[in-house]
């Protein structure tokens, strides 16, 4: 879908749904919320994003590679749990300080890392899976090469240009080899 409706009111439509994941990150631990959902917000608005402008545009704007933000988050969640154990408290057992900031004491727990962890697994992992599946919806006869989107650019070539690349390669080798 390429229209010019959804690529004006893309942008601003991902950073509205961004926010507001963030805020559901944020008071998840108190009220219904909480990492899960917000990365499906989050993921929700890439995928709008990537709709709009393409996988390239989605994969110059999250910088990571989607599978790289989840195995960080993964990290981080596990963290989490651990930090328990090591003061002696039961496994995933919430953690908290308060360190003050400009004056103003912050609550800070172990908690909102594990929700942290968790929003960044459910972000990389539905990003990486919408990412592969956008790529796979090209015209019949076409494909696109890997090396050109990666860059940001999409090249979309006819099969038939593809294959006749391949067999005049194969014709190549067998007369220099003999």
């Amino acid at each position: 879908m390429n229209t010019l409706i959804l690529r004006t009111v893309a942008p601003a439509l991902t950073a509205l749904m961004l926010l507001f994941s963030v805020f559901v990150l944020l008071r998840g631990h108190n009220e219904p919320g909480g990492g899960f959902i917000g990365g499906l917000i989050a993921a929700s608005a890439l995928a709008i994003y990537g709709i709009a402008f393409g996988v390239g545009a989605v994969r110059r704007a999250i910088r990571f590679h989607p599978m790289a933000i989840a195995g960080a988050g993964l990290f981080i969640a596990t963290l989490s749990g651990l930090l328990s154990i090591l003061f002696g408290t039961p496994f995933m057992s919430g953690l908290w300080i308060y360190p003050k900031l400009l004056g103003v004491e912050v609550p800070l727990s172990t908690v909102i890392s594990f929700d942290l962890g968790v929003y960044m697994v459910v972000l990389g992992s539905i990003v990486s899976i919408a990412l592969a599946l956008e790529q796979d919806t090209e015209e019949p006869g076409t494909t696109r090469l890997a090396a050109e989107d990666r860059a940001g650019e999409t090249a979309q070539v006819p099969t038939e240009t593809l294959a006749a690349g391949k067999r005049s390669k194969r014709a190549r080798q067998k007369r220099e080899n003999g």
